[in-house]
């Protein structure tokens, strides 16, 4: 049980990577409220300025449509009467499980509701600007869903975009969990659901490119998981493909070796083939020390299969 062999034939150029330029200074939004929660924005969006104007101390942002206001007593007569408040969000929930479920939103259908996320999402995303073409992308939102009276609302803490035809095999467009719901491992959730769809889709997918730093770190830790997890699933082999590892996964091939680079469980020998060799014993190590949570994000139990696409429905 040393080392395993991974045959890197015919694979694509490594991870790309974006790193974050340095925060504007030139917001147009500086704080924004949503809901009852206040926190400051990252990047300046594209709110029209004949209703934000051209820099704004704080827009308030309604927690279940994303509509939006500079002033607050319209705000809060909005927040009264907002149809979402109630109903939930729009689209159809295609996963639930414990205190989450997932709604699936389709661009075109709703247009006004995708165009305001995307608008307040661009306050957190620095490369991302497709905010009036939305009817060619369906939306996932994380939906936070409270077990307490007290707080009956149903509440988006984060979501993650899909290009409904991709050539590139793009499982994922753009991701956000909102600043007051980070560091709490619901990204790792958004990512789950995005490598479900690509299995039901039968495509392996990724993420598209180039990824954010911050994007890129959140992703290793995936893949670090996805992949050790289906390394170490599989018994009384020793030699594995990059192939092998990527359907297992449903990880793009590029993906796994830059993974198993990051983690540094590569060796320095190759075979005469010309594979690369990983040792399992160090890739066990790696586990154990950096703590990887190697259990699935996403439960399989939790996915509403009537909702979901299934591959005979999905292959053109």
């Amino acid at each position: 049980m040393g080392s395993l062999s991974v045959s890197t034939n015919a694979l694509a150029s490594p991870l790309a990577t974006h790193r974050n330029k340095e925060k504007p200074a030139d917001l147009n939004v500086r704080n924004v409220v949503l809901g009852d929660i206040l926190f400051k924005t990252w990047y300046p969006s594209f709110y029209p300025e004949e209703l934000v104007g051209r820099e704004l101390e704080r827009l308030f942002v309604c927690p279940w449509c994303f509509k939006y206001s500079k002033d607050l007593m319209p705000y809060l007569a909005h927040t009264k009467v907002c149809p979402l408040k109630h109903e939930g969000p729009p689209g159809r929930p295609i996963y639930s499980r414990d205190l989450h479920a997932i709604y699936e939103v389709d661009g075109e259908e709703h247009q006004l509701f995708a165009q305001n996320l995307s608008l307040f999402a661009k306050l957190f995303l620095d490369n991302k600007s497709i905010f009036f073409d939305v009817t060619s992308f369906n939306y996932y939102l994380l939906v936070h869903t409270p077990n307490s009276t007290s707080s009956p609302h149903l509440q988006v803490v984060g979501f993650f975009s899909k290009e409904k035809m991709s050539w590139d095999n793009n499982n994922l467009a753009c991701i956000l969990v909102f600043p007051p719901w980070q560091r709490k491992g619901l990204g790792k959730i958004l990512m789950g659901v995005s490598y479900e769809l690509s299995r039901r889709e039968n495509r392996i997918g990724g993420p598209e490119k180039p990824l954010s730093e911050l994007g890129r770190r959140g992703y290793m830790r995936f893949w670090e998981a996805r992949v050790a997890r289906a390394i170490l699933e599989l018994k009384a082999k020793r030699t594995l493909s990059v192939g092998e590892i990527a359907e297992v996964c449903w990880v793009l091939p590029e993906d796994v070796v830059a993974t198993l680079k990051d983690m540094g469980v590569l060796t320095a020998s190759k075979r005469a083939d010309g594979a690369v060799v990983f040792n399992k014993a160090r890739l066990r190590d790696y586990v154990s020390k950096r703590g990887l949570d190697l259990a699935p994000p996403v439960s399989e139990e939790g996915f509403l299969d009537e909702w979901m696409p299934g591959p005979e429905e999905s292959e053109v």
